[in-house]
């Protein structure tokens, strides 16, 4: 393998970028916490997440209008966005049990829509030779939707604790990732430091070729 070849696997590695395998970690925690809050108190608890996205949308609109004193790009969207967001916000703020119930029940609906588009996108692949697993995925999607969409507000109300159920999953699943990622840094370091002692060594041994070459090069007899 040539030095070029090592300076270059060497380069690529040390220009790896990851996220902070701990940052990763407290994620989770967060999530799992939150999942639990969901589960033992769903409702005030998802009320008190609404709320602090009221906040969230409050200084995240307000940051857009202050990032025109130095950014006039894109002024136009930045006004809208900051002006819904301050406005969304504050709603959020004064009214946040309403707020949370009128979030739920568009979630659902959401939901409920796509469950609605993938059910028949499967039915419409099945139709065209997707097999019958495709087209049995599809009617579980179709009755998925038309039931959310019958109960809304019973699907609402459980939405919380579906919520703090995939919190703690995702969490787990985070907790387990964020371990993987330390052991890839502590991999990634050792490759690197590798690397660069092979590069150490090969540049040590193309100087010294260089060297003998050029002392051979002295030690031939002149032509003339």
């Amino acid at each position: 393998m040539t030095t070029e070849s090592f300076s270059s696997d060497t380069a690529f590695w040390t220009s790896v970028r990851l996220p902070p395998w701990w940052l990763v970690l407290i994620e989770a925690i967060l999530l799992i916490i939150i999942g639990i809050f969901l589960l033992v108190n769903p409702y005030q608890t998802f009320v008190s997440i609404i709320w602090v996205l009221g906040i969230y949308w409050v200084f995240r609109g307000a940051l857009n209008l202050i990032s025109l004193i130095w950014d006039r790009r894109l002024w136009g969207w930045k006004i809208i966005a900051g002006v819904l967001g301050i406005i969304a916000g504050w709603i959020v703020w004064q009214n946040p049990v309403t707020s949370a119930v009128i979030l739920s029940q568009i979630t659902v609906w959401m939901l409920a829509l796509i469950a609605l588009f993938f059910g028949i996108s499967d039915l419409i692949r099945a139709f065209k030779g997707g097999g019958w697993v495709a087209a049995v995925i599809g009617v579980i999607s179709i009755i998925f939707a038309i039931l959310l969409l019958n109960n809304t507000l019973r699907a609402s109300a459980s939405l919380p604790i579906a919520m703090g159920i995939l919190a703690i999953f995702g969490g787990i699943i985070t907790l387990f990732g964020s371990f993987r990622l330390r052991s890839l840094e502590h991999t990634l370091e050792d490759l690197s430091e590798t690397a660069g002692a092979q590069l150490d060594a090969l540049a040590d041994r193309a100087q010294a070729a260089a060297a003998d070459a050029a002392d051979e090069m002295e030690n031939l007899p002149d032509s003339d």
